[in-house]
């Protein structure tokens, strides 16, 4: 083909300029529009789509609709705007309705107890995802994009701010960051307000907070967790907004300016939450090296999810990194005590007494990331627990307070932590033809994927379309199936006994000394693993010799098998803890630095990365500096400077190390607020990463779960060496006892 008939042609470069320029123009209608036309269109489609859905189809005529539509997205999803993902989530809906109707009228007629029970089973998971599809669609279809309203008035004029930084075990280190970056914010310092409520009720704590004049709040006990420490320190504290903190959740110096806008421009706004940005890798990001390469796990809520449930004023409280009102917040009886995920639960109150909440979709702050699986499985699995709770004690749907954009928004919240059980049917699916020959779908091989295929693909499609800057292709399944083993039992303890289980807090900091692989939390994924790696053998055999009539179903169910096998060596592979050999992690950020050399002379240079305790420095070409020598870093912030001694602990060329002097409690201050505090440090990072593209998502992880497989050799191999050592060294200790 020559270039020039590759190239659009002069008619549909206009038609796709005319397209942009449609979609642009619908991209700026206002929020109660946008609420109509996503309405509008939903049920303009389910009752046109009712036609198109229940249409019975041959064989021939179904492919020739089904390619008909998934080359229309193709198409679609290289027009950008926001009526395109609107067209395309319509013709997802569509293929996937229509093969749900399909498979409920058409593949259910089971022969025997054994494909009843398999086959049931996998067409209720199927429900379950289209549903949490659909919702996901709603909230996801067109989100708020809200910008920061700027203050109005003099400094003398803006409100007061109580800041809760509530702590239990985390260590003073940690909480320091959080409490000088506090003091530091861009506030009127006779209307900010900062308070630690240390629940931990620890002496050094104290004699902090009172060298750096900040006021400190405990209690004589901890009754309902973190949710009582707040509700007892809004009985002794009266600043009309509190912003809330995370001990280990640093903000950045512009938050409150960025947040408080919002509140003097709408009386009746009650909560406005910002992202939980990470300024270190969680577990997966560490061990499977993705940081800053892949979205991470909160990426998707943070990035897109709340930002979708602001238009439908159904924002989430999560818990820090916030600021509320503190009239309505009282009024509703201060933060949610009867379930473990009292942040949810509480914004769920404020939407139910009519206020508003809202999400400002910038990194305002910054914390730790959970450094170990377990402690990552442990905190997803209170999330889990807690949203069961508020399912079954002040279910979103029942009730009065909430239109029905908020109501399906907190559902699907609600929804997805109940994956646990699909994800593990929809793992061992296959198997229940591969081992047992269970006819789970009755219909021919051929038509199985002219319906289910469609479905797939059109899924796959407009999620990636939709979530492709914080979410890649095939990511989810990983995290489920992390999770899934894990948050059932909670989740299902939490609907039969809302009551069951306690407040466990999420320890941040620490170290890795060893690399090591977590053989109790892989358990799950091993033997996931483990049966469809028989299965796949098995099947293969089968294939091998020639069923016939059987070719077409077992490919079907050879290929799930082999991506089963994919996801589960993924999982695996998670749980190949990797070192963290500092206690607390290095930022990497670009920022203008000074080197002063003992004989008085002058290095400019850009860091490369900071902690509390040092820095990394790039110095200009051909400069480099001896270990060992002591310098003065001088880090600058518009026209503050601060000087930091330091002495030379790493040098290669161009690169150097230097770890800092102790210092004072004014250069701990001044350091925080340049590195830390800075609001570019976390922007220029947010929702920049790679689009997702779905075949190298599937590439990406396919090699994971080759390394996964490597990792549980590797550590299997290790278990039986030392297995055998501990063989040879019982009889040579048993020989000398005896001999004694």
């Amino acid at each position: 083909m020559s270039k020039a008939s590759s190239e659009p042609s002069a008619e549909q470069t206009r038609a796709q300029g005319w397209a942009k320029a449609l979609a642009d123009r619908v991209d700026q209608w206002p929020v109660a529009a946008r609420r109509v036309l996503i309405i509008g269109s939903t049920v303009f489609c389910f009752l046109v789509g009712l036609l198109i859905i229940t249409a019975p189809f041959e064989f021939y005529a179904q492919c020739v609709f089904a390619i008909g539509c998934f080359g229309a997205a193709l198409v679609l999803r290289r027009i950008p705007g926001r009526l395109t993902v609107l067209i395309m989530i319509g013709l997802s809906l569509t293929a996937s309705l229509r093969y749900m109707y399909w498979r409920l009228t058409s593949t259910l007629d089971f022969d025997d107890w054994i494909d009843m029970a398999f086959g049931y089973g996998l067409v209720l998971a199927e429900i379950y995802a289209l549903i949490v599809l659909v919702f996901g669609y709603l909230q996801t279809a067109w989100p708020l994009r809200r910008q920061p309203v700027l203050l109005k008035g003099p400094p003398s004029e803006w409100p007061v701010v109580d800041v809760f930084i509530p702590s239990y075990n985390e260590a003073l280190d940690i909480v320091k960051l959080t409490i000088f970056a506090a003091q530091a914010m861009d506030w009127p310092q006779d209307k900010l307000r900062v308070h630690v409520l240390d629940d931990g009720r620890r002496e050094d704590f104290r004699e902090f907070c009172e060298q750096i004049n900040v006021n400190y709040i405990t209690r004589d006990n901890n009754r309902h967790a973190k949710a009582g420490n707040l509700n007892e320190a809004l009985q002794v504290t009266s600043g009309e907004f509190v912003a809330f903190f995370d001990a280990d959740h640093v903000p950045t110096r512009s938050f409150l300016q960025v947040s408080i806008g919002w509140f003097l421009k709408d009386p009746k706004l009650a909560m406005l939450q910002t992202p939980h940005f990470f300024f270190s890798p969680d577990p997966f990001e560490k061990n499977l090296n993705t940081f800053r390469s892949v979205p991470n796990e909160g990426e998707l809520f943070y990035g897109l999810v709340q930002d979708g449930n602001d238009l439908w004023n159904a924002t989430f409280f999560c818990g820090s990194c916030a600021v509320i009102r503190r009239k309505p917040l009282m009024e509703v009886g201060g933060v949610a005590i009867e379930t473990v995920t009292e942040d949810a639960h509480t914004a769920l109150k404020l939407n139910r007494a009519g206020y508003n909440t809202a999400y400002l979709g910038i990194p305002q702050a910054a914390g730790l990331a959970t450094e170990s699986l377990s402690r990552h499985i442990s905190q997803r699995t209170r999330w889990a627990r807690g949203m069961a709770q508020i399912f079954r004690t002040d279910n979103p749907l029942f009730g009065k307070g909430l239109n029905l954009g908020q109501r399906l928004c907190y559902l699907n919240a609600m929804l997805h932590f109940f994956y646990g059980l699909p994800r593990l049917v929809f793992l061992t699916a296959p198997l229940a033809y591969l081992f047992f020959n269970a006819q789970i779908f009755h219909a021919s091989g051929l038509m199985i994927m002219a319906y289910a295929l469609p479905h797939i693909f059109h899924a796959s499609l407009t999620n990636s379309t939709i979530q492709g800057r914080f979410r890649h292709s095939f990511w989810n399944e990983v995290y489920e199936t992390v999770l899934a083993w894990y948050i059932m039992g909670p989740v299902l303890m939490a609907l039969v006994n809302p009551k069951f289980g306690g407040f466990n807090v999420t320890t941040k900091g620490g170290i890795i000394d060893e690399k090591f692989f977590d053989w109790k939390l892989a358990r799950p994924y091993i033997i996931l693993l483990t049966l469809n790696m028989a299965g796949l053998i098995y099947g293969l055999a089968r294939l091998a010799m020639g069923e016939e009539g059987a070719t077409t179903t077992l490919l079907i169910n050879l290929v799930w098998t082999l991506y089963n096998v994919i996801i589960a060596s993924a999982a695996v592979a998670v749980a190949s803890e990797t070192r963290q050999v500092r206690s607390e992690p290095r930022v990497a950020a670009k920022l203008p630095a000074r080197l002063t050399r003992a004989d008085g002379s002058v290095i400019e240079g850009v860091t490369q990365d900071f902690s509390q305790k040092g820095v990394g420095l790039r110095l200009p070409p051909g400069v480099s500096v001896p270990q060992g020598e002591r310098v003065q870093v001088s880090l600058f912030r518009n026209r503050q400077l601060s000087v930091f001694p330091a002495v030379i602990v790493f040098s290669r060329g161009e690169l150097l190390g230097a770890q800092f002097d102790p210092l004072t409690l004014r250069q701990q201050s001044d350091l925080v607020r340049l590195t830390f505090a800075r609001a570019d440090t976390w922007a220029s990072t947010w929702g920049s990463g790679q689009v997702d593209t779905p075949l190298a998502a599937l590439r990406e992880v396919s090699l994971i779960g080759l390394h996964g497989i490597q990792e549980l050799f590797k550590a299997s191999a290790m278990e039986v060496r030392s297995m055998l050592r501990r063989r040879r060294v019982a009889p040579s200790t048993l020989e000398n006892a005896l001999d004694k």
